[in-house]
Order: structure tokens, then sequence, then C-alpha cells
């Protein structure tokens, strides 16, 4: 059925109740007042229940079957129950026989949509962006995340913005499009995580043995993975030092696992390279050019 046709449905609903009202005897005026409001009323109820009943859940249950998170589920549902209300009171004043008003109401939103959309352009940006991060889920609530310099816990998630404290105990409130236009590090979106430890150790210790050792407190880590297994690779030769690189995963990481992790492995590993005699040196540097000193003429006469 056209606009139209739902319009002229209306209008015979409030015309019929209007008749009926006339011929129980009230006024012709105050019956069609009557009338009206009636219809109104009736055909708000009707199509609000619908939409709060029917359509909500239907979208709801979509939502849940796409894997859609809580708090994305929630803006969503008022959205949608906000449009079944703009959609009842456009039937109800369609069935109270105000097409004009209709009309009106249509050519104003129009216009004021485009006023708010000048105006507002960042707002749009930012909702616009928020509807890419509910759809692409580059993160969660509770995932820690990194970007522009800048890392932390996310606990919220808007269309507008997003949440995150960071491990000073700082609350950002970061614009959704500054995290969809540029590079987002989720080190927990996985499973796993990889490490990678650097080692120095002396250029006259056995690289072997301390391999041996790196390997070994690796192993012996209960939150260190065996599978994928701990590896050590000789990376650098540095001016006083020679690094080793240890590549190690855990399981399930998140910010505190992985700090309390790496320091417990470091700790052990610095434990069995001293009690091995293995040293770990501390850098280095040469300074060269001249050293001119004044003065000295001066304390020679006064040791004389």
């Amino acid at each position: 059925m056209s606009f139209g046709g739902a319009l002229q449905v209306g209008v015979g609903l409030s015309g019929s109740i209007s008749r009926f009202l006339a011929g129980v005897g009230l006024p012709n005026t105050a019956a069609g007042l009557l009338g009206q409001i009636l219809a109104f009323l009736a055909v708000f109820v009707v199509v609000y229940l619908i939409g709060r009943n029917v359509l909500i859940p239907i979208i709801n249950r979509m939502m849940i079957s796409r894997d859609l998170e809580p708090h994305a589920r929630r803006p969503i549902r008022r959205l949608i129950a906000v449009l079944v209300g703009f959609v009842a009171i456009t039937a109800a004043f369609g069935a109270a026989g105000y097409p004009d008003f209709l009309r009106s109401l249509a050519t104003i939103a129009a216009a004021a949509t485009l006023a708010i959309g000048f105006a507002m352009q960042d707002v749009l940006q930012n909702f616009v962006a928020g509807i890419f991060i509910y759809t692409d889920k580059p993160f969660k609530i509770g995932d820690w995340i990194e970007w522009d310099g800048n890392s932390g816990i996310v606990e919220d998630i808007s269309f507008r913005v997003t949440r995150v404290k960071t491990f000073d105990n700082e609350l950002l409130t970061v614009p959704n499009s500054q995290l969809t236009d540029g590079v987002i590090k989720n080190p927990v979106a996985k499973g796993t995580l990889r490490l990678q430890v650097p080692f120095g150790i002396g250029y006259d210790d056995d690289i072997e043995q301390a391999t041996d050792i790196i390997m070994e407190e690796a192993r012996n880590h209960e939150d260190i993975l065996a599978d994928p297994a701990p590896s050590v690779r000789l990376t650098e030769l540095g001016d006083s030092s020679v690094t080793l690189k240890s590549r190690i995963w855990i399981d399930d990481p998140s910010r505190s696992d992985f700090v309390r992790t790496r320091a417990e492995y470091v700790q052990t590993v610095k434990q069995r390279f001293d009690n091995e005699g293995i040293d770990i040196p501390y850098p280095n540097r040469t300074l060269g050019g001249d050293l001119t000193v004044s003065g000295l003429g001066e304390v020679e006469a006064v040791e004389e």
C-alpha cells in the first residue's frame, strides 16, 4: 500500500469513529474532534506495540545470531525504539486525518537533517567510525590496545567515543574516528602472544651455555607455553655485548600477565647468569678529542 493509500485509510478510520459518535448523539464538531483523537491513539498504540513486541525482538535475535557484543546491541535497540516511535506518531497523525502536517513534518525533517549534517560533521564522522568498530570488531571491552603512542584497557564503546583506562589509571575519552583512521595494535586479539626478550652477555662468555640457560628458564616457567616452543637467536654484536633474543609465547594474555611473566622470566635468567658467572656488561663509551686546562700558572704561583 502506498503512503497516500495509508493516509486515505487513516482518514477513513477517523471518519468512521466520528460518524459512530455522531450517531450516538454527540454534536458533529465534538464527534469529529473526538474521532480524530481516538483514531490517533488507537493507531499509535497498535503500531508502537507491534514494533516493540515484534520488530525489536526480531532485530535483537538477528544481532545475537551475528555475535554482536551486548554493548553494541544496546544503542542499536535504542535507535530502533526511536524509529518505532517516530513511525507510530507518523501513522497516528495519518489516521487522525492530518496528511498536510505529515508533509510539513517531512520537509522540516529533511531541512533539519541537512543543517545538522553540516553543523555536526565531526560528530557524524565519529558516529560512522563507531559503526565500523561495531562491524569490524578490531577490539572489544576488556581488550588491551595501543594507538598513536597511547595504550590502555577498553572500558566502554559507544557510537561516538571509546573510553580507555591507561595503566596509570587515567581515563581517556577517544573519538572513534581516531581509532579507525590510524593503526590499532591489539596484543590480546588472539589466544596467544609472543614476547621477545633480549639478553646481553660479554664477548668472553660462552654463547651456548647462555643459550641453554635462557631456554631452560623458559621451559621451567609455568606461564610460558611449550607449543609454540621457546627459541633463542643471536641477533646483535654490540659495542660491549653479544645480544641473545629469546622468543617465548604466553596463553590468554593480558597486560598484567605480559608484564608479570616477562619480569619473572628476566629475573630467573639473571639469577642463573650470576650463579654461572656469565656477565651482563654495562655499555662502554669512548670519548675522544683534546682537553685544555687553563689557570695552572696561577696554581703554581700560589704554591710557591
